[in-house]
């Protein structure tokens, strides 16, 4: 089985459902005017726009070839072995982690596209007279998937309702592109529903604006300058200002549990600000959430849907796995084992009442003798002990016996295990796709304190969040060690612990300037890395577009 899946754009035949209800009088060969089309859809129809924008989200940030694996693979977080017959495909997944990819690269195309399908369906709500709600949340959708293109590409394709559709779309970078989005944001802020909380959020709110909005003004001087950021200190101002908002609002909270926030039926986590819903039960509103388990877990790793259990791919690597390795004092080791549940809870290891009992399964970072719901210790397709080693080959491709039981592995999402056939590898799994949550919002308040020289502040937030985690206290902190990506004792480390395999990675070493530093199976660099080529098929398409230096 090759596990690589690819991306598919879900569509909705909306214009064909609405005019086969609309009395449309127009002659062959004739067009209609912007107002003419707006009448005829119709407030319901705006609103089916809007929805099919929506729908747009999963199919690129859900998948593991999505954002995912630009945000994450790029990375010290994870990469993805070639095994025997499994996860080649012709070294794409490779040339992500030793950042070697080029402007034919599948996953770079199909990000791109992705990311403008939302762009542009997001765009289309706003040329149909929208209420200024659904301009709002149209506006919201459309500055998520820019910051990405922005981030990524360091471009973006933009049209305006009104636009000549037979024109190519303008392409803003630099500052005029971060200036756009910030105030599309600015625009649609009141008129965004307000966050109710503890509910999750299945539409665009007020406090999902405030925390892109402070995405952007964090981010802005990297944008502008990825090879040296800059940090200005109005920009650190308003960061705290949207975040202090979010904080002090009192509609978030720590969950009382790490892995609850990513469980099936996790809609209720009182750490969710945006996420895209979905409905154990109910395939309408499938997501694909599934990929999120079946990309790393083994083919064995769950008794009843052995050997159909997972697809044996995704791992971290032991130089992460050991920033979770910290106290008051400093570094501490590692034993790889289930030891190291007691320095973070965020590194699992630990029973969990709603997965262990069925499956066995202690989410986290798998390593070590894995077992099944019965306490018996798991093996392998060839027979050998389902023990996960924190060793990669250093080429990452896989020989031998080992090759099914080489790197950790990384349980954040899983399903509903109180059924063992419906829910787990099939439309109806319950776990919303989580896209923004409260502990960033804190993460990016004492980011931008320590940026402004206030460390007292910033320690007591973090400090604040690792009790919540059930992790020491530490006494002092850094914002990053140049000399070390993995260095336990700085911000960036704990950025790292709390959001690991949640599509941040790439951005913070960029920001924090440690991207191009050689990590594990990773060398040094080259500085065009900083971003990702423009497609090739896009820059065919569309002249406006300019393929970034180097490429």
């Amino acid at each position: 089985m090759l596990p690589y899946k690819k991306i598919f754009a879900v569509t909705i035949p909306l214009l064909g459902m609405m005019v086969g209800c609309t009395k449309l009088d127009q002659s062959l060969k004739s067009s209609l005017t912007a107002s003419q089309a707006a009448n005829a859809l119709g407030a319901n129809g705006t609103q089916l726009l809007l929805n099919a924008a929506y729908v747009d989200v999963p199919g690129v940030f859900n998948y593991q070839d999505g954002v995912f694996s630009l945000e994450e693979n790029s990375t010290d977080e994870s990469l993805v072995p070639t095994r025997g017959g499994d996860w080649d495909d012709n070294g794409v997944w490779r040339v992500v982690h030793n950042h070697t990819w080029n402007a034919d690269h599948a996953q770079v195309l199909n990000v791109f596209n992705g990311l403008n399908k939302i762009n542009f369906d997001a765009t289309n709500v706003l040329s149909f007279t929208p209420t200024p709600a659904q301009a709002a949340q149209a506006k919201f959708l459309r500055a998520y998937a820019l910051y990405y293109l922005l981030d990524l590409y360091g471009q973006y394709p933009i049209r305006n309702p009104g636009d000549n559709l037979l024109n190519a779309p303008t392409v803003l970078a630099g500052a005029p592109a971060v200036n756009f989005i910030i105030s599309e944001l600015t625009s649609a802020l009141p008129n965004l529903p307000a966050s109710t909380g503890g509910t999750g959020s299945k539409v665009a709110t007020q406090d999902a604006a405030k925390v892109l909005l402070m995405h952007m003004y964090l981010q802005r001087g990297t944008f502008l300058n990825r090879a040296s950021p800059t940090f200005a200190s109005t920009d650190m101002d308003s960061v705290i200002y949207y975040g202090s908002q979010i904080m002090n609002s009192g509609t978030y909270s720590y969950s009382s549990n790490y892995f609850d926030n990513f469980k099936a039926n996790n809609g209720n986590s009182p750490e969710i600000i945006f996420a895209y819903p979905n409905s154990s039960g109910n395939v309408v509103n499938s997501s694909g959430i599934q990929a999120r388990w079946m990309m790393t877990l083994h083919y064995n790793s769950y008794s009843a849907q052995a050997p159909n259990a997972g697809w044996n791919g995704f791992s971290t690597m032991s130089d992460f796995y050991n920033t979770f390795g910290v106290n008051a004092l400093g570094p501490v080791p590692t034993t790889y084992s289930m030891a190291d549940s007691s320095l973070d809870s965020r590194i699992g290891l630990r029973y969990n009442s709603n997965i262990t009992p069925y499956s066995g399964i202690r989410p986290g970072m798998l390593v070590g003798q894995q077992y099944d719901a019965a306490g018996n210790p798991e093996k392998d397709r060839k027979g050998n002990p389902l023990a996960f080693t924190p060793t990669i080959a250093s080429n990452m491709i896989e020989t031998g016996s080992n090759l099914e039981v080489t790197g950790i592995r990384v349980i954040k999402y899983v399903p509903d295990f109180t059924d063992p056939g419906g829910k787990y590898y099939s439309s109806n799994s319950g776990n919303w796709l989580v896209l923004m949550r409260y502990p960033d919002v804190v993460l990016m308040v004492a980011e931008a304190q320590m940026r402004k020289g206030n460390n007292a502040q910033a320690l007591l937030l973090v400090n604040q969040l690792r009790a919540a985690r059930n992790a020491p206290a530490l006494t002092s902190m850094t914002l990053v060690n140049p000399a070390n990506v993995d260095d336990p004792t700085t911000l960036l480390a704990e950025r790292g612990r709390e959001l690991y395999f949640e599509s941040y990675r790439r951005t913070d070493l960029i920001r924090f300037g440690v991207f191009l530093k050689p990590w594990q199976y990773k060398p040094n660099d080259d500085p065009k890395n900083l971003v990702y080529p423009v497609p090739t098929q896009a820059l065919a398409a569309n002249p406006n577009l300019k393929q970034n230096p180097g490429y």
